[in-house]
């Protein structure tokens, strides 16, 4: 598709109804660059934009775990170079001037906008984006492989690195899927938790997760990557006193847990969106040296309907990535 003035792309037309079709070339504005893109992975976040639960115009493209190559600058840009390999995460890049940026939390900005909700993603074989939402691609990650990092990766990595657990204490991590497969290697791998590692699996459909969890001395910090209130109450109490849950699954259940679980033992409920593009650097920089990689199948741009399908019904284990060849 080189020199092409158009690329091919899957946008969503109506809640669950995915199309492909041709779009017309576009220049980047000011501060954005435009991507080939080489990757993207099919995330259930996309159902945000493909069922309509967030806000979006007609049509919209889905994806937000994109790999590709810059071809082309829009004014302002630094620190990029066209032929570089960047990632593209769901954040679609802070402004660098509210009250939260100041701050330093680029996560929360009040003008962030979300890749394949507010703009169009990366189920396309050409993506827009933002400077500020950048990451750099490691050398020695494949494109198909780092695409599950930039949101999964990042998600699970950014909520493991800075975990109050020490070498030697429990880390739980609740559902083993696309996220949850990815924790339990951070978890393995991250040099605070690398001395336990995945030691125990527990079948909350045979055994009380709290009970279990506590039989073993209490988890210092468990990661729920599965979604449902019901599931954070029942693991919530296998937390040991001054222990943490970190919620990354996200559904319609309210979370209740006791007060007395809460504050009997200062344990500690948290909720962790992503991370920042400097963590996003940081998780690929990791996953590349420590060897931690998503388990994955391919599927070409074209077939984009049938990964999501495949996604949502469950039947897809672990990652699926499109590719554009």
């Amino acid at each position: 598709m080189e020199g092409a003035s158009t690329y091919r792309a899957v946008h969503a037309v109506s809640p669950g109804r995915l199309e492909l079709t041709e779009k017309t070339l576009q220049a980047p504005g000011p501060g954005k660059v435009r991507i080939r893109v080489e990757a993207c992975g099919v995330c259930h976040s996309d159902s945000g934009t493909v069922e309509a639960l967030f806000p979006i115009e007609w049509p919209r493209v889905p994806g937000h775990e994109v790999v590709g190559r810059i071809d082309a600058l829009g004014s302002g840009v630094q620190g990029w170079a066209v032929g570089q390999r960047v990632g593209v995460g769901f954040l679609g890049g802070s402004c660098g001037y509210c009250e939260f940026c100041r701050y330093g939390d680029l996560v929360n900005c009040r003008n962030q906008e979300y890749t394949g909700i507010n703009h169009d993603g990366g189920y396309a074989e050409v993506m827009i984006a933002k400077s500020s939402s950048l990451m750099s691609i490691p050398d020695s990650l494949s494109s198909v492989g780092a695409a599950p990092l930039l949101c999964a990766g990042l998600t699970t990595f950014s909520a493991l690195r800075n975990v109050p657990a020490k070498a030697g204490e429990l880390v739980a991590v609740v559902g083993i899927g696309g996220l949850g497969h990815l924790g339990v290697q951070y978890a393995r791998q991250v040099e605070l938790a690398r001395k336990l590692g995945a030691h125990h699996y527990i079948d909350n459909a045979a055994t009380d997760p709290a009970e279990a969890l506590q039989t073993l001395g209490g988890a210092k910090v468990i990661l729920i990557t599965a979604s449902g209130g019901k599931t954070v109450a029942e693991t919530f109490k296998g937390l040991r006193p001054g222990g943490v849950s970190i919620v990354l699954g996200v559904g319609p259940e309210p979370i209740e847990v006791s007060a007395m679980d809460l504050i009997f033992g200062s344990r500690k409920l948290e909720g962790a969106l992503t991370g920042d593009p400097a963590t996003g650097d940081a998780t690929l920089r990791f996953s590349a040296l420590s060897g931690v990689s998503a388990m994955i199948e391919t599927v070409p741009l074209e077939r984009a309907a049938d990964a999501y399908a495949t996604m949502m019904a469950g039947k897809a284990r672990f990652r699926i990535v499109l590719t554009m060849d």
